[in-house]
C-alpha cells in the first residue's frame, strides 16, 4: 500500500500510508482509536476507496474497489463484529454466495478446520456457539475463499486466555504455510507475543515499522501516544472489614427473559477493587444494572453501608453514596444538554444547583447556572475534559472526553461504592492511563468498586480481588496475588476450579 491517502468530513484519516506486507508474516498494525488502523484495512478489504494512492498485490497493481475485488485477490477480513446469521448453521453461513452444495461446503469446512485445529461442527448453528467458536466460522470461511491474507480487527476483545492462546497457534500455522496475517490490534503484550512486525500508527500517519524481536512494549507505547506511558500504578494495601456492598444470592432476567444472574452473592469492602473477569454477555451488565435499582431483582437482597437497598430507584441508590460509570456512556449523558448541564446531573435537584422561589403550592425551583457553571469549569479544568465551551451539547465531545466527564462527575460526588462497568473500553492508552490512576486513587480515599473489564491486564493491575462469571453465575473470587491466568480463563469458559 502506497501514499494511501483518505478523508472524511473534517477528518484526515490516513495521511500518505505506506504499509508492507511479508509473504508468510504475521504483521501487527497497532495504534490509539482513531489512528487510523481499521480505515487502511477497511481500504484494502474494499470497504472505503482511497482518495489517493496505490495498492500493489505482488508486483500487480490492484484497483480494489469491493470486498468482492479483495477476495478474488486472496484477501479475507474478520471484523471485530461478526458478520454472520445466527440461525444458519455454519456450513450454510460459509456457503452464502457460492455455487457450492452443502454437502461439498461441509466436507470442505471438516478438512479445513482438522488442518488448522479450528474445532469446528459444520452443522452447529451459529446461534449455539460461543464467540470464540464464531470467530473460528469466520476465519475458516475466510480460508475457505482462499485468503492468503487474512486481516483480523481486534480478534481477541471476545476470546478466553486459552482461546486467545489456540488463536495465536493457528495463525503461526497459517504463517508457517506461507499465509499473511495482518493483526489490528491495541493490546502491547499480543503483539509481542504473536507478531514477526509491527506497524505503529498515530494521528494517520506511520510512525514506524520495526521487527517485533527488536521493540519493548514500553517503546511501543511510546510511539502511539507521543510521550512515556506508565504501566505500574502505585497502590497502598488496604484492609479494612467494612462491608460497603453486600449481594445475597440475587436473581434476575435479561432483556430477553430468561435467567441472566443465579443466586449471586458476593461482597466488597471499603477501599476495595473487585474486578469482574468474564466474556461480555455473561450477567456482568445486568449485575451493574440490579445494584443501581435499573434492573428487578426476582430474588435475594442488595445490602448498601448495611441498608436493604434492593429493588430501590437508581435516585435512592445515588442517594445511598453510589456512582455508576455504565457499560454505555450516553446512560449516563444527555447529549442536547450542554457538558455544564451533564456535570451536574443526578446533583441538579440539591443546593448549591437549585434556587428556592415562593412557596406557594409547594416549591418550585430553578437551577442556578451561575454556580453551575463555576463547579463545571472546576470539572473540566481538574480532569483535563477536552471542550470548546461548557455550553456546548456534550455529544460534541469525543468518546474519551465523555468517559472523563463522566469520572469527573461521579467521583466528585466522593462516592462510597463505585461500579465502574468497562471505563477503558473503547479508549486510547492515554486515557486509559489516566482512568485507572483515577481509579486508584478512588481506592485509596476508601471508595469500594466494583470494576468490570474484558481486558484481563486491566482486572490483574487494578484488583485486589478478581470474581469470574459465567452464564450469569459466579465461579470463583480469588485475591489477585493468588490469580492464575490459566484457571480463570478456565472459569471464563465455565469450569470451576478446585
Amino acid at each position: 500500500m502506497v501514499n494511501i491517502t483518505k478523508r472524511f468530513p473534517g477528518v484526515l484519516a490516513n495521511d500518505h500510508i505506506f504499509f508492507e506486507l511479508k509473504k508468510g508474516e504475521v504483521h501487527a498494525l497497532l495504534g490509539e482509536n482513531g489512528a487510523g488502523k481499521t480505515t487502511l484495512m477497511n481500504i484494502l478489504y474494499g470497504l472505503y476507496e482511497p482518495d489517493e494512492g496505490e495498492i500493489y498485490v505482488g508486483d500487480k497493481m490492484a484497483q480494489i474497489k469491493s470486498p468482492e475485488d479483495a477476495l478474488e485477490l486472496g484477501i479475507g477480513m474478520v471484523h471485530q463484529h461478526f458478520m454472520l446469521i445466527l440461525p444458519f448453521t455454519v456450513a450454510e453461513n460459509i456457503a452464502l454466495g457460492l455455487a457450492r452444495s452443502l454437502k461439498d461446503v461441509s466436507k470442505e469446512v471438516a478438512n479445513l478446520s482438522e488442518r488448522y485445529g479450528l474445532k469446528i461442527d459444520p452443522q452447529a448453528r451459529i446461534s449455539q456457539l460461543s464467540m470464540g467458536e464464531r470467530q473460528r466460522v469466520e476465519i475458516i470461511k475466510a480460508l475457505y475463499r482462499g485468503g492468503n491474507v487474512l486481516i483480523l480487527d481486534e480478534p481477541t476483545s471476545v476470546l478466553t486466555p486459552q482461546e486467545t492462546k489456540e488463536l495465536f497457534k493457528v495463525l503461526r500455522s497459517m504463517a508457517n504455510e506461507g499465509r499473511s496475517v495482518i493483526l489490528i490490534t491495541h493490546k502491547l503484550r499480543e503483539v509481542m507475543e504473536v507478531s514477526d512486525r509491527v506497524t505503529v500508527l498515530r494521528r494517520g500517519r506511520v510512525v514506524a515499522t520495526k521487527e517485533t524481536v527488536h521493540v519493548n512494549e514500553k517503546e511501543l507505547a511510546k510511539m502511539m501516544v507521543g510521550r512515556e506511558v506508565r504501566f505500574e500504578l502505585a497502590r497502598h494495601k488496604t484492609k479494612s472489614d467494612s462491608k460497603i456492598l453486600e449481594v445475597e444470592k440475587i436473581s434476575a432476567l435479561g432483556d430477553d427473559g430468561l435467567a441472566a444472574l443465579k443466586d449471586v452473592s458476593f461482597c466488597i469492602f471499603e477501599g476495595e477493587i473487585l474486578g469482574v473477569a468474564g466474556i461480555s454477555g455473561n450477567g456482568q451488565r445486568e449485575l451493574a444494572e440490579v445494584i443501581m435499582g435499573l434492573r428487578k431483582v426476582m430474588a435475594g437482597r442488595i445490602l448498601i453501608n448495611s441498608k436493604d437497598m434492593t429493588n430501590r430507584s437508581p435516585r435512592e441508590v445515588i442517594n445511598e453514596g453510589v456512582g455508576y460509570i455504565p457499560e454505555n456512556i450516553m446512560m449516563a449523558l444527555i447529549p442536547d444538554l450542554s457538558v455544564a448541564e451533564n456535570a451536574i446531573f443526578g446533583k441538579q435537584f440539591i443546593a448549591p444547583f437549585i434556587t428556592t422561589s415562593f412557596l406557594l403550592i409547594g416549591k418550585n425551583l430553578f437551577l442556578n447556572y451561575e454556580q453551575i457553571d463555576k463547579y463545571a469549569k472546576e470539572l473540566v479544568s481538574v480532569y483535563d475534559i477536552k471542550t470548546t465551551s461548557i455550553e456546548v451539547p456534550v455529544s460534541y465531545l469525543s468518546g474519551g472526553n465523555m468517559k472523563r466527564l463522566i469520572l469527573a462527575r461521579e467521583l466528585s460526588r466522593k462516592p462510597k461504592l463505585l461500579i465502574a462497568a468497562y471505563p477503558t473500553s473503547g479508549l486510547d492508552i492515554s486515557a486509559t492511563e489516566y482512568v485507572r490512576q483515577k481509579l486508584v486513587e478512588q481506592r485509596e480515599k476508601g471508595t469500594a468498586i466494583l470494576l468490570t473489564s474484558e481486558d484481563l491486564d486491566e482486572i490483574l493491575s487494578l484488583s485486589d480481588r478478581i470474581m469470574i462469571m459465567h452464564a450469569g453465575d459466579i465461579m470463583g473470587i480469588i485475591p489477585t496475588e493468588k490469580a492464575n491466568v490459566e484457571d480463570i480463563g478456565l472459569m471464563m469458559s465455565g469450569i470451576r476450579r478446585a
